[in-house]
């Protein structure tokens, strides 16, 4: 592990001519879930080549976030908005950019050194904090968001809108904070009883143990599935569906494919021919943004900057993981909870009543999306990406 020293912590301020919201935003019922694991993190490598000097690409990093929360004001302040600075940290560390962003089994502790620590045990807690760090090679950009006000889509929508200001460019679409724009009979009463079952001690938040003990005991590796690979992987679903009759809807996308692939490993690792003769299921877990599936959205609903997540639950019998035509199997039973979703896009939305109620060795979970593209929406303009 290579160690991170902090150099400065400043603050950035909201600038005076930003709109702040009328009066405190609520939490739905589905963000209010988030607030027993909040940590929402991502971390983006920058190799040196043309990079200008480090001290100002900080400066570039610090003031275009200063343009960024005019129209993101909201994440200045905290859960009960109470102040109005962004918490920006500049390190350094003696680590390889390279070595760091490319080995195939990532070093987990200096990752986490990474991305700025905000403690989000007691309420009210601040919600955004982003670290600039100098790596030998080059540098990284760490970004930590409370899960609890933003989802996958809405991070890279403020980092997006970060990089273009950093380029003197201006931003790609503006947020939505307002909470009416996602229609739900009786949402308020609904998110209040979240926190009554979920957060019972507020102020005070305990994040789940064992998602601080599995961040611990896992290891984090990367592997590459180029465009050939995954057009013959898609080409394979297909025809081994049409030879032993695993029903598929329409042709694997990119995303059904490579979790097909995946699931089908992870449940052959977890799974004997003894199971097979008991009958017993494997699991496959995601998430799906609902923000324009749900009944007469909003022309602002693509824009709304909040968690609006649904979890959806595939399963299979586990001897059908070990039959031949186990991958187009695993991908038909996808595409029928993707079907499923379009169906009632609010029917998995507690995705914490699922807790005990699956064998935890028997399900694979999967976040983050494609989609995303973190280094297209993450060009900061001041140097090439090491992904």
């Amino acid at each position: 592990m290579s160690a991170v020293n902090i150099v400065d912590v400043s603050y950035v301020a909201v600038p005076a001519t930003a709109a702040l919201p009328a009066e405190p935003i609520k939490l739905t019922a589905m963000e209010a879930l988030w607030l027993p694991f909040p940590v929402l993190q991502h971390v983006l490598f920058y190799e040196a080549a043309g990079l200008t000097p480090f001290d100002s690409v900080v400066d570039s990093l610090r003031s275009s976030l200063g343009a960024t929360l005019a129209t993101f004001a909201p994440l200045a302040g905290k859960l009960v908005h109470l102040e109005d600075t962004g918490n920006f940290v500049e390190a350094e560390c003696d680590a390889d950019v390279r070595r760091v962003a490319g080995d195939e089994a990532h070093d987990l502790r200096t990752f986490e050194q990474l991305v700025p620590e905000l403690d989000m045990s007691k309420l009210p807690t601040s919600v955004l904090a982003v670290q600039a760090t100098r790596l030998q090679g080059g540098l990284a950009v760490g970004v930590t968001l409370h899960h609890g006000v933003a989802d996958g889509k809405s991070f890279w929508m403020f980092v997006e809108a970060w990089a273009s200001a950093c380029r003197g460019e201006a931003p790609a679409a503006t947020p939505c904070f307002d909470r009416s724009v996602i229609k739900w009979s009786g949402g308020e009463e609904i998110a209040r009883s979240v926190l009554r079952k979920y957060a019972p001690n507020l102020p005070e938040v305990s994040e789940l143990d064992l998602l601080v003990e599995e961040r611990k005991r896992f290891t984090r590796r990367t592997f590459t599935v180029d465009a050939q690979q995954l057009e013959r992987l898609k080409q394979r679903i297909t025809r081994d569906g049409e030879v032993h009759g695993k029903t598929l809807h329409r042709p694997p996308s990119s995303f059904v494919a490579v979790v097909a692939m995946a699931w089908t490993f992870f449940a052959r690792c977890k799974t004997t021919a003894a199971d097979e003769d008991d009958g017993g299921d494997v699991f496959l877990f995601f998430f799906a943004d609902v923000r324009e599936r749900l009944d007469d959205p909003s022309v602002d609903a693509g824009y709304y900057f909040g968690a609006c997540l649904t979890g959806c639950l595939a399963r299979l019998p586990a001897r059908d993981v070990h039959g031949d035509g186990a991958l187009a199997a695993a991908a038909s039973a996808i595409q029928e909870e993707i079907l499923e979703l379009v169906e009632d896009p609010l029917a998995g939305w507690n995705f914490m009543s699922l807790a005990g109620k699956i064998p935890s060795d028997r399900v694979m979970n999967v976040s983050g999306s494609p989609v995303f593209r973190p280094y297209d929406v993450g060009d900061f303009g001041t140097s090439s990406s090491s992904a």
